[in-house]
Protein backbone atom coordinates (compact mmCIF):
# COMPACT_ATOMS: atom_id res chain seq x y z
CA UNK A 1 0.00 0.00 0.00
CA UNK A 2 1.72 3.43 -0.83
CA UNK A 3 2.96 5.48 1.87
CA UNK A 4 1.30 8.61 1.58
CA UNK A 5 0.62 11.41 4.29
CA UNK A 6 -3.13 10.08 4.31
CA UNK A 7 -2.32 6.79 4.70
CA UNK A 8 0.08 8.08 7.52
CA UNK A 9 -2.47 9.80 9.78
CA UNK A 10 -5.41 7.46 9.12
CA UNK A 11 -2.81 4.41 10.87
CA UNK A 12 -3.35 6.70 14.48
CA UNK A 13 -7.56 5.81 13.87
CA UNK A 14 -9.09 2.93 15.63
CA UNK A 15 -10.09 2.08 12.08
CA UNK A 16 -7.68 2.83 9.82
CA UNK A 17 -9.13 1.86 6.80
CA UNK A 18 -12.82 2.73 7.74
CA UNK A 19 -11.37 5.84 8.48
CA UNK A 20 -9.79 6.41 5.11
CA UNK A 21 -13.15 5.42 3.06
CA UNK A 22 -15.09 7.74 5.12
CA UNK A 23 -12.76 10.77 4.72
CA UNK A 24 -12.50 10.01 1.01
CA UNK A 25 -15.92 9.54 0.94
CA UNK A 26 -17.57 12.28 2.58
CA UNK A 27 -14.41 14.59 1.32
CA UNK A 28 -14.83 16.37 4.72
CA UNK A 29 -11.72 18.89 5.39
CA UNK A 30 -11.44 18.16 9.10
CA UNK A 31 -11.34 14.84 10.84
CA UNK A 32 -10.86 14.04 14.76
CA UNK A 33 -7.94 11.42 15.23
CA UNK A 34 -7.05 10.24 18.86
CA UNK A 35 -3.49 11.20 19.99
CA UNK A 36 -1.18 8.89 21.99
CA UNK A 37 -1.56 6.21 19.90
CA UNK A 38 1.04 6.88 16.71
CA UNK A 39 2.23 10.71 18.14
CA UNK A 40 1.76 13.25 20.32
CA UNK A 41 0.76 16.89 20.32
CA UNK A 42 2.67 19.69 21.50
CA UNK A 43 0.91 23.33 20.97
CA UNK A 44 2.54 26.45 21.46
CA UNK A 45 1.13 30.10 20.66
CA UNK A 46 1.23 30.98 17.22
CA UNK A 47 4.13 34.13 17.97
CA UNK A 48 6.33 31.71 19.22
CA UNK A 49 5.49 28.39 17.10
CA UNK A 50 5.71 30.34 13.77
CA UNK A 51 9.64 31.49 14.93
CA UNK A 52 10.40 27.90 15.96
CA UNK A 53 8.95 26.40 12.88
CA UNK A 54 11.24 28.73 10.80
CA UNK A 55 14.36 27.56 12.84
CA UNK A 56 13.84 24.19 12.61
CA UNK A 57 13.27 24.56 8.74
CA UNK A 58 16.35 23.21 7.72
CA UNK A 59 14.64 19.43 7.07
CA UNK A 60 14.02 18.47 10.51
CA UNK A 61 10.82 19.28 10.71
CA UNK A 62 7.77 17.11 11.37
CA UNK A 63 4.26 17.62 10.46
CA UNK A 64 2.68 20.63 12.05
CA UNK A 65 -0.43 22.61 11.82
CA UNK A 66 -2.05 25.86 12.48
CA UNK A 67 -5.68 26.47 13.68
CA UNK A 68 -7.88 28.77 13.37
CA UNK A 69 -6.68 32.68 12.71
CA UNK A 70 -2.80 31.12 13.44
CA UNK A 71 -3.49 31.45 17.11
CA UNK A 72 -2.27 28.21 18.14
CA UNK A 73 1.07 26.29 16.17
CA UNK A 74 0.62 22.54 16.77
CA UNK A 75 4.00 19.69 16.73
CA UNK A 76 3.50 16.18 16.06
CA UNK A 77 6.03 14.41 18.29
CA UNK A 78 6.64 10.84 19.65
CA UNK A 79 4.01 9.54 21.47
CA UNK A 80 4.85 9.70 25.14
CA UNK A 81 6.41 13.22 24.46
CA UNK A 82 2.65 14.76 26.08
CA UNK A 83 3.02 12.97 29.78
CA UNK A 84 7.17 14.03 30.19
CA UNK A 85 6.73 17.61 28.28
CA UNK A 86 7.21 20.73 31.36
CA UNK A 87 6.94 24.25 29.62
CA UNK A 88 4.61 27.19 30.24
CA UNK A 89 2.31 27.84 27.78
CA UNK A 90 2.07 24.74 25.85
CA UNK A 91 -0.43 22.52 25.78
CA UNK A 92 0.14 18.91 25.99
CA UNK A 93 -2.34 16.11 23.62
CA UNK A 94 -1.47 12.54 24.52
CA UNK A 95 -3.56 9.35 25.45
CA UNK A 96 -6.53 9.68 25.68
CA UNK A 97 -7.23 12.38 23.93
CA UNK A 98 -8.62 13.79 20.24
CA UNK A 99 -7.32 16.60 17.94
CA UNK A 100 -8.80 18.17 14.68
CA UNK A 101 -6.66 17.34 11.76
CA UNK A 102 -6.86 18.40 8.02
CA UNK A 103 -6.81 16.21 4.88
CA UNK A 104 -3.05 16.41 4.25
CA UNK A 105 -3.91 16.66 0.34
CA UNK A 106 -6.43 18.96 -0.10
CA UNK A 107 -7.18 22.86 1.39
CA UNK A 108 -9.28 23.39 4.42
CA UNK A 109 -10.26 26.70 6.00
CA UNK A 110 -9.28 26.93 9.60
CA UNK A 111 -7.35 24.25 10.79
CA UNK A 112 -4.05 23.31 8.02
CA UNK A 113 -1.05 21.98 8.07
CA UNK A 114 2.19 23.95 7.89
CA UNK A 115 4.38 21.21 7.09
CA UNK A 116 2.17 18.06 6.16
CA UNK A 117 2.69 14.34 6.91
CA UNK A 118 4.48 13.03 3.88
CA UNK A 119 3.69 9.28 4.99
CA UNK A 120 7.43 8.15 6.17
CA UNK A 121 6.59 8.45 9.84
CA UNK A 122 9.17 11.64 10.50
CA UNK A 123 7.76 13.72 13.90
CA UNK A 124 9.48 16.74 15.40
CA UNK A 125 12.36 15.65 17.86
CA UNK A 126 11.42 16.98 21.07
CA UNK A 127 15.10 17.96 21.96
CA UNK A 128 14.83 20.25 18.82
CA UNK A 129 11.67 21.50 19.12
CA UNK A 130 13.04 22.50 22.62
CA UNK A 131 15.54 24.23 21.51
CA UNK A 132 13.42 26.06 18.45
CA UNK A 133 11.07 27.08 21.13
CA UNK A 134 13.94 28.60 23.36
CA UNK A 135 15.15 30.56 20.30
CA UNK A 136 12.09 31.62 19.27
CA UNK A 137 11.23 32.81 22.85
CA UNK A 138 14.65 34.62 23.00
CA UNK A 139 13.96 36.01 19.44
CA UNK A 140 10.44 37.62 20.80
CA UNK A 141 11.89 38.93 24.27
CA UNK A 142 14.66 41.11 21.89
CA UNK A 143 11.85 43.50 20.96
Amino acid sequence: MESTGLHWLAQAAPDPEGFRAQWERTGLGLMLLPAGRRWDVLSVPGRLGHPALDILDGGSCGPALADFGDEHVSFLVPVGTAARWVGTGVRCAGEGTWIVVPHPERSSRGVRWLVPPDGSGRLNDPVLLELALHEAAAGLSDW
